[in-house]
This record gives structure tokens, sequence and C-alpha cells, in this order.
């Protein structure tokens, strides 16, 4: 290991402390700067700790321990670039915390990649992250639409509709009448969060909908959902609640899981969080998931990466593995843009884990880091 390289793990170790002096973090910053890869990441972190520096967010040291042994591994191995043996190009993002200071550190770990003969183009600065915004059709066809802002009441016979800000509320009396459907309609660009009439809990995902009954009076409580969503349902075990999705039934008791059923992924995925849910006639443990091919309705049973599968409700893109494609589809979502792509069969594989409250700009800069080059024209992002 050279000297630089000890110099540099033991100024990051100060500054993750929170033991940085001025000088001792304006050589940081440089060091950080002397990569043209880092620099969009150096805004971000700039910005990023001041949001963590007011939060006074504490981490446990555990935590901590592990994203200071992870940083330093990355500063060893892209000192003496030497380690890294495969294709595969690693964005991490880490926050570490303490009383003292609050830290949010972004560090691209990668091998050398080419760098683009010319300068990317990207005018993606003015297009901003997704917000809470929906729109609600009531069951005589009529629409409400729903932001960030919006507070209202929406009456439509026995039951009373209450819009809080991003949420949707309901309360349901008691009714012989027969039973009608609302259906909730999130755009690209766009999450937002229902608590349904038994008080199940479920957020919306960009371009999602669900589809459901303004009371659940029957044998069984009975949602439809495209897109993707997260559910916590309320326990009933005299009521089973029942997502349906195609040709795929998810059956529940009461559970937390995440189903995720876009028409332009290559399954539907349906991943149990806690409790028990039955998936057509698979039955799920906590932290399985289950991957329906479309085509065929066959289900397979795998593993899942419970963070990574709802980093999205909890204000995360995260990655691994990922091909430059399947991030794509994903940004194009959250930030209502269209894709021009030609896939090829060589596609980098990405790693990572990015704030979805950065703007587009940002995270293009990012990826531009690993050899594409972005042009942006309106709202239409080609791969050059």
């Amino acid at each position: 290991m050279s000297s630089t390289t000890e110099h540099y793990e033991k100024l990051l170790t100060k500054y993750l402390d929170g033991q940085c002096n001025a000088a001792e973090t304006a050589e940081l910053y440089t060091w950080l700067q002397a990569s043209g890869s880092h620099r969009a990441l150096l805004k971000t972190m700039q910005e990023e700790f001041q949001k963590a520096l007011s939060s006074q967010q504490e981490i446990p040291a555990e935590i901590s321990d592990r994203i200071e042994t992870k940083l330093l591994q990355s500063i060893t191995e892209t000192g003496t670039e030497t380690k890294p043996t495969t294709n595969i190009r690693k964005l991490w993002y880490y926050a570490a915390a303490s009383i003292a200071a609050a830290v949010i550190l972004f560090i691209l770990l990668k091998q050398p990649a080419p760098q683009p003969a010319t300068q990317p183009v990207i005018a993606a600065a003015s297009i901003t992250p997704g917000t809470n915004k929906a729109i609600l059709t009531l069951s005589n066809g009529s629409s409400v639409t729903l932001d960030s802002a919006g507070n209202q009441i929406i009456s439509q016979g026995a039951t009373t509709v209450l819009q809080k800000n991003g949420q949707l509320q309901y309360a349901s009396k008691a009714s012989n009448d027969a039973v009608v459907y609302n259906t909730l309609t999130v755009p690209r660009g766009g999450q937002f969060n229902i608590i349904l009439p038994d008080g199940s809990h479920v957020w919306l995902n960009a371009a999602s909908s669900l589809r459901y009954p303004t009371s659940f009076n029957g044998k069984d409580r009975r949602v439809d959902i495209t897109g993707q969503g997260y559910f916590e349902v309320t326990p009933n075990a005299k009521q089973p609640f029942i997502v349906q999705v195609n040709n795929m039934e998810v059956q529940v008791l009461g559970t937390a899981f995440d189903v995720m059923a876009y028409s332009d992924e290559k399954s539907v995925n349906t991943t149990l969080i806690q409790g028990a849910v039955k998936v057509n006639d698979k039955r799920l443990l906590p932290g399985q998931q289950a991957l329906m091919d479309p085509a065929t309705g066959n289900i397979t049973i795998r593993n899942a990466d419970i963070e990574q599968v709802i980093a999205w409700k909890t204000g995360f893109f995260e990655f691994d593995n990922a091909r430059l494609s399947d991030i794509l589809r994903q940004l194009s979502r959250w930030y209502d843009i269209d894709i021009n792509y030609k896939q090829t069969s060589n596609e980098r594989l990405l790693g990572g884990r990015i704030s979805r409250s950065l703007p587009l700009s940002d995270i293009l800069h990012m990826l531009e880091a690993n050899g594409p080059v972005f042009e942006l024209v309106g709202r239409k992002l080609t791969v050059k």
C-alpha cells in the first residue's frame, strides 16, 4: 500500500469521526475533486452533509464501523488497482453519523472506465424528482386530482375520503348498499399512499394504480394493482386480504410485502417482508420473493435483498449488478422521461444506492462516470 493511500485512509477515518479540521477537510475535498467522476458526488455530499448535520440522526456504532471499513477498502482498491477483478462498476452510497457530527459521504468505487471523446450534453438540471401526486377516480367516473399540498374531504354515499398532504384515508360507515370501487392512479413522476377502509396501508410507486372497494363487506378483501406497491395489511383471519395482479393472486392474512408488476419488466415480483403470503399455490417465508413469468405463468421462489426491494419506499434507488437498461426504466418512471436506448448484450453491471430526491442531472453525472453518454432534449433522454 502506498503512503498516499495510507494518508487518505487516516484522513477519511478522521472525517467519518467528525475530527477533521478545516485544512484537512479542504485537502479531502481536493482529493475527491481530482477525479472527474467524483465532482458530481462532491456537490451532493455537501448538500446532504448540511441536512444530516441539522437532523443529528444517530446511527448505531456497528453500522458506522461497517461503513468505515467499506470506505477504507474502497480507497485501497482504487489506489492500488489490484483487487477488482470483475467488470462490475459499483456506485456506493454510505452514511455515518454520531452525536458530535453527522456526515454523508459519497464515494465512487469502480475500475478505470473509458472516458468519452467529447463532453456529454446534459440539460437535466430543470428535471426534478417525483412528488406526491395522484388521480382518484370515483365510482361515478368523476376524478379528483391529489397532490402534496392538498387537504380535502371527498364524500361518496356512506363513505368519506380524507386527503391530507400525500395520503388518502377512507372512513366507511356500515352500509348494505352495493359495493362500489375507486381507483387511485399515480402517474410517472409521482408517488402516493392510501389507508384503505380496513386500516391497511398501501404505498404506490410511480406509474402505478390500485383499484379497491370503498368498503370490505364480502368474504375477503380484494384489490387490484398495476405497477408497484408496498402493503402493510391489517390482520383479519376471517376476511383474507387478496391482491390481484393479472393472473397472479397474492393471499394475505396480516403482513408486510411488496408487489412489483410493471408491464415493461421481465417478471411480476412479490416480496414478503414479514408475516405470510401465498402467491397462487406457493407459500412464501419472510425474506423470500416469488417471480412470475407473465408469458407462462410459471413462478419461482428465491431469497430477496429486502433493502433493495423497498428502497423506493424509503427514498432511494438501489441496484445490485443491474444493467443500464434496468436503471433507465426506473429513472423513466420517477423523473417522467422517455428513454431512447438500444440495449446491448455486453452492458456493464452497476450497483449502488442513490437518493431519489436528487435532480436528474446528478444521477446522469454519476452514471456517466461509468462510460455512457447522455443527451436530453425536452423530456427525451438518449444514450449515445
